[in-house]
């Protein structure tokens, strides 16, 4: 058995064959798994826990079935899903993580991060992203009724979309101070993330001591998926296993 990881899904309607094949992951390789964590960003949007749009009920329904099925879900928001609250949690039957959060894989201390935190150059997300965490303004955001909301996110995605457009490319990605300060602060080895889009496994020196960060892909193209065994673990694609 091994622990599956993946990230940024991105399920939304207008994606419907991922959606697809997420649901038979739930339904089928994930059904063997010893655990599954979903580091941030599985649904494309969630704007509080009464959003019910397609495909959150199906997806919420597959976790349950999932979790009842004696695999346990850990799921970390992130930037495109950070209002997941206690409802779907308990809907779901998965377990929200608070970030980062360091697990032990079977021996091995591991930081699990979404990401966007990492990428300090970018100092006006990094503002907004303050912001957005803050509890006072969530639960104002929470009280606009649901068509407000969605307008709202729509202004501002579409700002970020412009943003990102006109940003070097390099602004984006994480920060490697921000990634060692990470790592050292934690005391880990391993360092397992998402958010970039830029699936690969570096090496790196952490304190003098040998260290690995692993990126997880994204489902837009590249339906990516870490699996990690008491023996070594695997970067690759859903397709692949």
């Amino acid at each position: 058995m091994a622990t599956l990881f993946v990230s940024d899904v991105h399920l939304s309607t207008q994606r419907p064959e991922i959606v697809a094949c997420f649901a038979r992951f739930l339904q089928t390789t994930a059904r063997e798994a010893e655990s599954l964590y979903i580091l941030g960003d599985l649904f494309d949007e969630w704007l509080g826990d009464d959003d019910h749009k397609p495909p959150h009920p199906r997806i919420v329904k597959a976790l349950a079935t999932l979790a009842a099925n004696g695999v346990p879900v850990h799921v970390l928001r992130g930037n495109h899903d950070f209002l997941m609250g206690n409802a779907f949690e308990s809907q779901s039957g998965c377990r929200l993580l608070d970030e980062p959060a360091v697990v032990d894989l079977y021996g091995a201390r591991v930081l699990l991060m979404h990401g966007d935190i990492l990428c300090t150059r970018d100092t006006e997300y990094q503002a907004f992203r303050k912001m957005s965490r803050d509890p006072k303004a969530q639960r104002e955001f929470l009280s606009l009724p649901m068509d407000v909301r969605v307008e709202n996110a729509a202004a501002v995605r579409g700002r970020s979309r412009e943003a990102v457009r006109l940003m070097p490319e390099d602004i984006m990605d994480v920060s490697p101070e921000a990634v060692i300060d990470a790592m050292g602060e934690h005391r880990v080895t391993y360092l397992i993330h998402g958010h970039t889009h830029r699936p690969a496994v570096h090496s790196l020196d952490v304190a003098g001591r040998a260290a690995v960060r692993i990126v997880l892909g994204d489902w837009y193209e590249q339906d990516s998926v870490l699996m990690w065994s008491k023996e070594s673990y695997r970067l690759g694609r859903i397709r692949d296993l």
